[in-house]
C-alpha cells in the first residue's frame, strides 16, 4: 500500500468516551476570540520525541490553536522548570510527556496551584482528579499482543524466550510485564536485559543473551530500533532462527516484517498519539469531551497485514 494510503489510515483514531468529571477549571476558551494556546513539554530528543512534537504542532495548527514547545532533555528538574515557564507564559493548557512518572507529582502540583490545566501523554497518576486529561497506550496490552503471537507460534510445544527491555522506566516495565505475564506455561523466559532504547546497547545485550542461551527461539524487544540491533547480534552468532517480536510499526519495521527479520510487531503510532493528545485536550477545554482518559489503538502486525498498519510518524509534514 502506498504511503499516501497509510497516511489516510493514520487519521482514523477510534475513541470510546464515557462520562467523567474534571475538577480543574480551565481558562475560558469558549467565548474568547483569541486562539487557544497550548504548551507542549517534550521529554527528550529521540526520533520518537521528534515525531511526537511534529504531530502535536501540526494538529494544533489544524485546529486553529497555537502551541509553545519546550524540551526537558531527559531531566526531571528541567521538566519542572518547563512546567513553571509555561504557567508564566499563561498558556491555556499544558500537554506533558514526562521524563519519568516520579516527576509527575511536582509537575501536577505546580499546575494545580496556578490553576493551569495539564494533560499527560503515556501515563496517568493514581489520582486523576488533578489533571485535565491524558492520552495513553495500553502498554501491558502491547506486550500481551506479542505474547499471544508467540503462544500461537509455539503451538503448545516447550519453547524459550528472552527479553530486551528499555530503560527500566514505568512505560518499559509495563510493556515487558504485559509480555511475560501473558505467555503460556510452555514458553519460558530464560533471560532479560535492558537495551536502554539504544540499538548498540540492545545489540550487545542480545549477544550476551544468545551466548548464554544458544537455543532460544523467541525474543521480545521493546522497540524496533533495538530489535534491529538484536537481529544483527543473533545473525552474527548463527542464530537466524530466533524469532523477534517487537513494538512500533515504523516504515523500517514493517519492511523488516516483510523480509523476515522480524516475526511480529505491534503498531503503536506516535502520529496518532500526538494528534490525539491535542484534539483530546482541546475537546476537554471546550467541554466537548468528558472522559479524561483517551486511548490510542494498538494492533498486532505481521507480514500478512503489514501494508494496513497505521502511519507511525508523518515525516512528510
Amino acid at each position: 500500500m502506498p504511503i499516501s494510503s497509510r497516511r489516510l489510515l493514520a487519521t482514523a483514531v477510534g475513541l470510546s468516551l464515557s462520562t467523567a468529571g474534571c475538577s480543574l477549571v480551565p481558562h475560558d476558551t469558549t467565548h474568547s476570540t483569541d486562539p487557544v494556546v497550548l504548551g507542549f513539554i517534550n521529554g527528550g530528543t529521540t526520533s520518537f520525541h521528534t515525531c511526537l512534537q511534529t504531530a502535536v504542532t501540526e494538529t494544533t495548527s489544524n485546529n486553529l490553536a497555537k502551541v509553545l514547545t519546550a524540551d526537558s532533555n531527559g531531566s526531571t528538574a528541567a521538566e519542572l522548570r518547563n512546567v513553571k515557564d509555561m504557567i508564566a507564559r499563561k498558556v491555556d493548557a499544558i500537554i506533558l510527556l514526562s521524563v519519568d512518572a516520579s516527576a509527575l507529582d511536582a509537575d501536577i502540583a505546580a499546575a494545580r496551584k496556578a490553576k493551569t490545566p495539564i494533560s499527560l501523554i503515556a501515563v496517568t497518576p493514581a489520582d486523576d482528579s488533578e489533571i485535565l486529561g491524558a492520552v495513553i497506550s495500553n502498554l501491558p496490552g502491547i506486550g500481551k499482543l506479542d505474547a499471544q503471537w508467540v503462544d500461537e507460534d509455539a503451538s503448545g510445544k516447550s519453547a524459550t524466550a528472552v527479553v530486551i527491555s528499555g530503560d527500566g522506566s514505568t512505560s518499559s516495565n509495563l510493556m515487558v510485564g504485559g509480555f511475560t505475564k501473558n505467555l503460556a506455561d510452555n514458553v519460558r523466559v530464560v533471560g532479560n536485559e535492558r537495551g536502554m532504547f539504544d540499538r548498540a546497547t540492545a545489540k550487545a545485550a542480545a549477544a550476551r543473551l544468545i551466548q548464554a542461551h544458544p537455543d532460544i527461539q523467541y525474543a521480545f524487544v521493546a522497540n524496533e530500533d533495538m530489535a534491529f540491533g538484536a537481529r544483527e547480534a543473533f545473525d552474527a552468532a548463527g542464530a537466524r532462527s530466533v524469532k523477534i517480536v517487537t513494538v512500533n510499526g515504523t516504515d523500517q519495521g514493517l519492511a523488516a516484517l516483510k523480509n523476515g527479520k522480524f516475526a511480529a510487531t505491534v503498531s503503536n503510532s506516535v502520529q496518532d498519539l500526538g494528534a490525539l493528545a491535542v484534539t483530546h485536550t482541546l475537546g476537554l477545554l471546550r467541554k466537548e469531551e468528558k472522559d479524561k482518559i483517551a486511548h490510542i489503538d494498538a494492533r498486532l502486525v505481521t507480514k500478512a497485514n503489514a501494508d494496513t498498519a497505521s502511519l507511525y510518524c508523518d515525516t512528510n509534514g
